[in-house]
């Protein structure tokens, strides 16, 4: 089999190494998976996804002139899921669908109306603010008699 890049084939773990893991691709031919290439998520110890022997699909990322391997995991991930259509396109569950068929029973409220609802509801929150504010002070007794704390 000729190895290309962008190819996807099957390969089996031969050996975890702290940066990555290598993969036999078949007929003496191997690989190495860097460990940024392991999984979707961040991977701190390649051993906790990955162990000798797994059967694995991987992306030829490329093919050095030496003839090394840079092979993807991720890559080969990405790609399948690109490559796989949803079954059936998301619809909205029955009982949360909108009956857009029902008026309004009262009418939008005019400009007018939603100001003075706006600055009412505004002045009664200005007044807490405030009612806060001088609990908050005190009586400042401490200051008129000439006290330290």
């Amino acid at each position: 089999m000729v190895l290309e890049p962008g190819q996807i084939v099957t390969g089996k773990v031969t050996g975890i190494s702290p940066f990555g893991a290598f993969v036999s691709l078949g007929e003496g031919k191997t690989g190495l998976v860097h460990i940024s290439e392991v999984a979707l998520s961040y991977v701190k110890n390649v051993s906790d996804f990955l162990k000798e022997n797994d059967e694995v699909k991987v992306k030829i990322i490329s093919i050095d002139p030496k003839g090394k391997v840079s092979l993807s995991i991720k890559q080969a991930l990405l790609e399948e899921r690109k490559n796989q259509a949803p079954a059936q396109p998301a619809r909205v569950p029955r009982t949360e669908r909108v009956d857009w068929s029902k008026k309004n029973e009262e009418p939008p409220a005019s400009f007018e109306e939603m100001m003075s609802r706006f600055k009412q509801a505004s002045d009664e929150k200005m007044q807490d603010l405030k009612r806060g504010m001088e609990s908050k002070r005190g009586s400042g007794s401490y200051r008129r008699s000439g006290g330290s704390f």
